[in-house]
């Protein structure tokens, strides 16, 4: 069964932009967004700048990505708490988010060919307690 998954950590607001996040933080992203920037047409509908620190290697498993992108921003979490606490005062937030695709044949997105040895994955103590002193949400897609 092909597989294709990554991780990211997200920060997300309707009100302060990637780069202010980035001045906070004393952090670039790996990537972001801007609110609005998705349609344009009938109107802009708005949705959240965001501020992402990402993990796309493939062959790992899903918590060996996590653990990588934890090992970049642990010695940002003190700035992450008190940003997020911010955020969450006007709508947005921290997320650790985990995209998979089973059976996932879309050539322009190669998986890998050894699916069963990445399909168990687990949160560790570390893990936890990062999403916890940050406050940040976790939220898993699965897609078939």
């Amino acid at each position: 069964m092909p597989l294709r998954h990554y991780a990211y950590f997200a920060l997300f607001s309707r009100h302060i932009s990637a780069d202010d996040m980035t001045l906070h933080l004393g952090m670039t992203p790996d990537e972001a967004t801007v609110r609005g920037s998705r349609f344009t047409e009938p109107t802009v509908v708005p949705v959240n700048h965001s501020w992402m620190v990402v993990c796309r290697e493939p062959g790992l498993r899903v918590d060996e990505q996590i653990t990588r992108i934890l090992d970049r921003l642990q010695p940002h979490t003190d700035r992450i708490r008190d940003l997020t606490q911010h955020l969450a005062r006007t709508g947005g937030g921290a997320v650790l988010h985990i995209v998979r695709y089973f059976n996932d044949t879309d050539p322009a997105h190669p998986g890998t060919g050894n699916a069963s040895s990445l399909l168990g994955w687990h949160l560790d103590r570390k893990v936890l307690d990062f999403l916890s002193a940050t406050g940040a949400e976790l939220d898993i897609d699965e897609y078939d």
